[in-house]
């Protein structure tokens, strides 16, 4: 399949078109071909873009989530088998290079391959056209992702969680206090999570749950901090 179809599901041109095939180039192909470089390097600064741009996207839309859950919010995006849902979506396998071991192998399938290259593309388009079309990118695959992710972390109880933490510490249940702001058809929550007077975690939301959720994802970051400090 031609590289042009790729770019034109990518959104992007490239000016420098042998950037995009060594982001293909999987190493089992250079090992056959002779060709000098693989998607290994691309693959190392896409990462580092995919990260940054997540973080960004995170922070900026989801204002009501403490460092913890925005955190949860980010790994459940970058990850190998995030990228390669978004690769097949892109039908990323029909253009990578690979040699005829791992071709036959279905290699053009495996999770691994598909994330490694997803991630090489991200840092050819990075290199290729600049931090602005680097996000432009990102933002337009990965945030339908983001929305369903975020969705998915009112299942993660991290009252209890920070629970279960005290309990195995020795120390005594978490008191929750709770204030509000605005009139009553669109008030704002804010709820502050103290440990025997101590303030553990402070966080803010559309209802009393989802405040209380957020100082709890705190009080559990920074429970989580002090014990790799202590350990």
């Amino acid at each position: 399949m031609a590289p042009g179809a790729l770019e034109q599901r990518l959104g992007h041109e490239f000016v420098r078109p042998e950037l995009l095939r060594r982001a293909l180039s999987h190493r089992s192909w250079v090992a056959e071909s002779g060709e000098e470089h693989s998607n290994e390097r691309l693959e190392f600064l896409g990462d580092a873009v995919l990260g940054w741009v997540i973080a960004d996207l995170a922070y900026a839309r989801y204002a009501d989530l403490a460092e913890g859950a925005l955190t949860d919010l980010r790994k459940s995006v970058v990850n190998a088998r995030a990228l390669a849902e978004v690769a097949e979506g892109l039908d990323l396998g029909a253009h990578l290079l690979l040699g005829r071991g791992e071709d036959a192998a279905g290699g053009r399938r495996k999770v691994s391959i598909l994330s490694d290259a997803m991630e090489a593309v991200l840092g050819a388009v990075y290199l290729d056209g600049g931090s602005e079309a680097a996000f432009e990118l990102v933002q337009r695959l990965f945030t339908p992702m983001l929305d369903v992710a975020v969705d998915s972390l009112d299942t993660l109880d991290y009252k209890s969680a920070l629970q279960e933490r005290l309990a195995q510490t020795g120390r005594p249940t978490p008191e929750y206090r709770i204030r509000s702001t605005g009139p009553d058809h669109d008030k704002r929550f804010f709820a502050s999570v103290l440990v025997a007077d101590e303030l553990l975690g402070e966080g803010e939301g559309p209802s009393k749950k989802a405040a209380e959720q957020a100082a709890a994802s705190m009080a559990f970051a920074a429970l989580a901090a002090q014990a790799e400090l202590s350990g």
